[in-house]
């Protein structure tokens, strides 16, 4: 976002730092979903953050669209079909205002730990409308 408004390469080369750090990270799971930390002390036994994901796959989207880099784009696309399976996506007869579950919020004080997230359900709905729009 810094790199759309300013049009400064060192926001660019950062952005994909970052990116490159997150989708190539060792303990990044094969569906594309992060765990809450990637240094967390029990993987594979520990809660999984789609709203990580979702985020990062919406960005990744935006990424593409200035470098072209197809792990960028094969990325958001694997965490979309990830995101949209029964693993992540809560039951249509639950009566909540969620989407997905299994987001992580706040570690620190044992809050939001493998519940649904709002924001979750934000950049999720982002991410789809986002790859829609590079579709079209």
């Amino acid at each position: 976002m810094a790199y759309r408004y300013t049009k400064n390469e060192d926001y660019l080369k950062q952005a994909q730092a970052t990116a490159n750090f997150f989708i190539k990270h060792k303990n990044l799971p094969a569906d594309g979903i992060p765990y809450w930390d990637f240094d967390a002390p029990n993987i594979p036994d520990e809660p999984r953050d789609v709203s990580a994901a979702a985020i990062v796959a919406s960005a990744l989207v935006e990424l593409y669209g200035y470098t072209d880099k197809q792990d960028y784009i094969n990325y958001s696309r694997k965490v979309l079909n990830s995101l949209k399976s029964e693993e992540y996506i809560l039951p249509a007869d639950l009566e909540i205002p969620f989407i997905l579950q299994h987001s992580s919020g706040d570690w620190s004080k044992r809050s939001e730990m493998d519940e649904p997230i709002i924001y979750g359900d934000y950049y999720f709905l982002e991410l789809m409308l986002r790859l829609q729009e590079l579709d079209q």
